[in-house]
């Protein structure tokens, strides 16, 4: 068990208004990945923020250049303390999405972190700079108070995540010594609610793919050619509820997963979706009903249209015009082959009646997750449940997308995400903030799982350590 004094410093972090002042400085880098111009921040909160956190850890820091131009750098912690202990990798990524200023409510700055009761707003509060802050914090109490961590210690990250990752699978297969570690514990994304300590074992793909209907470069009289010219926005209209309904629901075969496996099931059963105050609320009938909201959400497929445009909606003319576009996101679940997810579309749209229509996938990024069964994620729910004494929300997957593949599939690692936000964060909007609730409990459960791991008992091992 962690001992009391550990769980009282966890807690006083958040209640002295530390963790509070120190997420501030965080947020106060405009870290902006979308923006080429804002390298500079990016470099200087490596340098300034989490490298000599890294250092106040015992790690030596090492920055390493993006093997791809169009991403940032990539910086490592390396703690070791005995060769037979086990390692942790733990992961982190430093940008942010654009800081919308202007746009927060009453009159926020983005890059500065104010309070309002629980909330705390600022672009990054919650993704990811709190949630890193957050394990950072975890760590060093745990090597304060027990004068180490009883693990070695790998800490990775990047500045390049919320502009997809470039480079970091390539970072990890060609660093994979650097990286070679029994488990990834990393936090980004949402719990499933508030108030539900959760564990998520990965991430759903996703494929974006364009419709894009061309007929010809003019736009004509719809009086006197309506009736004789084809529409390109009805056509495009018409080819995308021929591949998803007006009810949301998947009518390609080839986008969809084989299955819905049983333990997948048996792990979504009774878990409630839009749990917390404020969060929308599920339309009925909307995607498939033969499957619950929590398993249409973390274990299938849905296909969304994400924009589409012809004309100009708020000046409309008089006339048909001569293009119209869309673009649709595919998010999927591991198992799901996607590999020909372009030619699926195009056939599926030709044979019926649509092959004017030109299908281009512009952008993928893969699904994975680790196996519900792995020992890894027994221990680490074993640990959570028993420490809080309330069961944990267990997700196959989230929603959304984060690189998890790179851990299980380029390094080969188990992984077990500990999130410390929730759905309502607003994250990649205007007013996205974190709840001090949350960021409390947060360093208590981080804290909790890097003691279990630094002290196995003889009732709680570790997992059995895998050959390198």
């Amino acid at each position: 068990m962690i001992p009391a004094n550990l769980v009282e410093q966890a807690e006083e972090y958040v209640d002295s208004g530390a963790f509070f002042t120190d997420l501030a400085a965080m947020v106060s880098y405009p870290t902006e990945s979308a923006r080429p111009e804002s390298r500079v921040a990016v470099k200087a909160y490596l340098d300034e923020v989490l490298t000599p956190a890294l250092v106040d850890l015992g790690c030596s820091v090492t920055e390493y250049p993006n093997p791809d131009t169009s991403g940032g750098p990539f910086l490592v912690g390396t703690r070791v303390e005995s060769p037979s202990l086990p390692t942790l990798l733990c992961y982190g990524h430093a940008d942010v999405v654009d800081g919308h200023a202007g746009r927060w409510s009453s009159g926020r700055d983005p890059w500065t972190l104010t309070a309002d009761g629980d909330r705390w707003y600022g672009r990054g509060s919650a993704d990811n700079k709190g949630q890193h802050l957050i394990n950072l914090a975890a760590l060093r109490l745990l090597l304060a108070g027990q004068g180490r961590l009883g693990f070695n210690l790998i800490f990775l990250f990047e500045s390049g995540e919320e502009v997809g990752s470039p480079g970091l699978a390539e970072f990890a297969a060609a660093h994979r010594a650097t990286l070679r570690a029994d488990v990834l514990i990393a936090s980004d994304g949402p719990r499933l609610d508030a108030a539900t300590p959760t564990l998520f074992l990965g991430s759903r793909g996703g494929v974006d793919i364009e419709l894009d209907v061309d007929l010809r470069p003019n736009t004509y009289h719809s009086g006197n050619w309506g009736g004789v010219l084809r529409n390109p926005a009805t056509t495009l209209a018409g080819a995308i509820t021929s591949c998803v309904d007006g009810h949301g629901r998947v009518q390609v075969p080839a986008l969809l997963p084989p299955e819905l496996p049983d333990a997948v099931r048996a792990a979504l059963a009774g878990v409630t979706v839009a749990n917390s105050p404020g969060d929308p609320i599920p339309d009925e009938g909307w995607g498939d009903t033969g499957l619950t909201a929590a398993e249409r959400l973390y274990g299938w497929n849905t296909l969304e249209v994400l924009s589409m445009g012809s004309g100009d909606v708020d000046n409309p003319v008089n006339a048909i015009p001569g293009r119209a576009r869309a673009i649709l996101q595919l998010r999927y679940v591991a198992g799901t082959d996607v590999s020909g997810a372009e030619k699926a579309v195009a056939e599926h749209l030709a044979a019926r009646g649509y092959p004017m229509v030109g299908v281009r996938v512009l952008r993928h990024f893969p699904a994975s997750r680790t196996a519900l069964d792995d020992p890894w994620v027994r221990w680490a729910k074993g640990t959570l449940e028993q420490a809080t004494g309330e069961p944990v929300a267990l997700l196959p997957n989230i929603g959304g997308s984060l690189p998890n593949f790179v851990f299980t599939d380029v390094l080969g690692l188990p992984t077990l995400w500990l999130p410390h936000s929730y759905p309502g964060c607003l994250q990649h909007a205007p007013d996205e903030h974190l709840l001090g609730a949350i960021a409390r409990e947060g360093v208590v459960l981080a804290a909790t799982l890097f003691h279990a791991l630094g002290n196995p008992s003889a009732d709680h091992p570790l997992p059995a350590r895998r050959p390198a």
